[in-house]
């Protein structure tokens, strides 16, 4: 028997990735093409770029799926990477707007800038290193977790010490300097994964479960004050107080169509056009000027337009599919690592969906974050692309695992499996 990894990559979730990965560059160059028209640059440059994104992924992922396992928890090599990103953070953060290479974009500070490439986003990378960091972390702490339960998680003499310490310090980190870019989507997200990956460590479900439900009522209780105050809730002073006019267009977005409501109103625009069926592959009115960021945080209401309602949801169809197939292999994992890897990527995935889709359709307020695979850019798509190789890796290591048990249990002739 050959227990090669090539013989046991995962196709149920690699040919999900592959289709979504061609969806979004056919958007990519539905949503774009017009706009690149009128103002008059190269209509094919966006896709291109788009283009070559996916194939460098798919290159990326080639090689991470060939890398052992070991070389994945190296905590030295975790190390460096979390120095790396916070500096970047804090770099794009300092640097001043006339600074060329972390110019802000849409106000916004999280970009550098790389001459014949693009703009990579460092809090895009922050999202999956998230992932890795905190699964190298609590897999390596199951005997402290299983006795000590949340205690083990938040421990410390001090509220500072519980909230701050030890490996929480590098992820309060992140976050703060993300929240201060400012993007709030983007720490949202980390944040909402950070406590996906603390419910999975090994607490009792009765901690994950009660503050799942505090969450989830502290959500529902300010969507509803928001609704009460008409979202003005932020004192303008502040550098976030931006967002209020999210809150204002998630209130009402056709009491000021001409400024706060522009955006969501026009995607409830392209979903009535769409329909059921859609207008037809490149017939969407509103990305023709109308919808502001129709290839990037906009783009699922285009693709309801063009290919309507029935479309659209088959597209969430594989997606949920492709995140279904990463949790069933998370569960199933006999390995913690392996399974908090396999937990934290489709979580990450299914979180990012709805803060998307969410944000477009009005069932929260819009925080500028991209559709999975579908928006237009790099960063993003590169970053989910190397979860979707973490996850392959992952998979492969478990399957060639159990076959391998099941050998040495059947027949002595087969040499044992060393696990990587």
């Amino acid at each position: 028997m050959n227990l090669n990894k090539n013989n046991f990559l995962n196709y149920s979730i690699l040919i999900p990735y592959l289709i979504l990965a061609g969806i979004g560059i056919v958007m990519v160059f539905s949503t774009t093409v017009p706009d690149q028209l009128q103002k008059g640059l190269n209509p094919y440059k966006l896709v291109i770029n788009q283009t070559a994104f996916v194939l460098l992924s798919i290159i990326m992922i080639a090689v991470i799926y060939r890398l052992k396992l070991r070389a994945l928890k190296n905590r030295k090599m975790i190390g460096i990477i979390m120095v790396i990103l916070i500096l970047s953070l804090i770099f794009c953060r300092i640097m001043p707007s006339s600074f060329a290479l972390t110019a802000p974009v849409n106000g916004a500070r999280g970009w550098i800038h790389i001459p014949g490439i693009g703009t990579v986003q460092p809090a895009e990378f922050a999202k999956v290193f998230i992932i890795w960091y905190l699964a190298s972390v609590f897999s390596t702490k199951q005997e402290e977790i299983e006795k000590n339960d949340i205690n083990e998680i938040f421990k410390g003499k001090t509220l500072t010490q519980k909230l701050f310490g030890g490996w929480r310090l590098p992820v309060v980190a992140i976050l703060l300097v993300d929240l201060i870019m400012p993007d709030l989507g983007n720490t949202m997200i980390i944040g909402a994964v950070a406590l996906v990956m603390i419910g999975a460590s090994g607490i009792s479900w009765r901690w994950y479960s009660g503050y799942s439900r505090l969450i989830l009522s502290l959500m529902v209780i300010f969507l509803g004050f928001l609704f009460i105050v008409g979202g003005d809730i932020i004192p303008s002073f502040l550098p976030i107080a931006y967002i209020n006019k999210r809150f204002e267009a998630f209130v009402n977005p056709f009491t000021d169509l001409a400024n706060s409501g522009h955006q969501l109103a026009n995607s409830y625009y392209a979903v009535v056009n769409g329909g059921w069926t859609g207008r037809g592959l490149g017939n969407s009115i509103q990305k023709n000027g109308f919808l502001p960021e129709a290839q990037t945080d906009f783009i699922f209401p285009i693709v309801v337009e063009e290919l309507g309602i029935i479309g659209g949801i088959i597209i969430l169809a594989i997606l949920f599919f492709l995140i279904s197939r990463m949790l069933i292999v998370g569960i199933k994992a006999k390995s913690v690592f392996n399974s908090l890897i396999m937990i934290g990527v489709s979580g990450l995935l299914l979180i990012q969906v709805f803060v998307n889709v969410g944000g477009a359709i009005g069932i929260i307020p819009e925080t500028g974050v991209t559709f999975p695979f579908l928006s237009q850019g790099g960063s993003s798509f590169l970053v989910l692309s190397l979860g979707i190789a973490f996850a392959l890796n992952i998979s492969a290591d478990e399957k060639r695992r159990e076959v391998s048990e099941l050998s040495n249990h059947y027949s002595s002739s087969v040499p044992n499996y060393e696990n990587d």
